[in-house]
């Protein structure tokens, strides 16, 4: 139970940024979970314009600062190498 006006805002805000964040976290794995079927099904120009879309998701979530921008990086690192091995075969 909050004892202030401000700290009831802040409830009000946390709860909203909470949520924001869950979504934002929620897509980019959806994200990555479509990629690596478009990989695993071979199917290398529907995989590429899914990688585009993961890589702009997680750019944005680090610019918000919902992730850490190693987590991105990693993330962002093995993605390409699973599609540069699919190319290649």
């Amino acid at each position: 139970m909050p004892n202030t006006k401000s700290q009831e805002k802040r409830d009000r805000q946390n709860i909203k940024r909470a949520s924001k964040n869950q979504a934002a976290k929620s897509r980019i794995k959806t994200l990555n979970k479509n990629f690596q079927s478009s990989v695993a099904s071979n199917q290398v120009d529907e995989a590429k314009g899914s990688i585009n879309e993961y890589f702009k998701t997680l750019d944005k979530a680090v610019k918000t600062k919902t992730v850490h921008k190693n987590f991105a990086a990693n993330k962002k690192s093995k993605a390409a190498k699973l599609l540069n091995k699919t190319k290649s075969k």
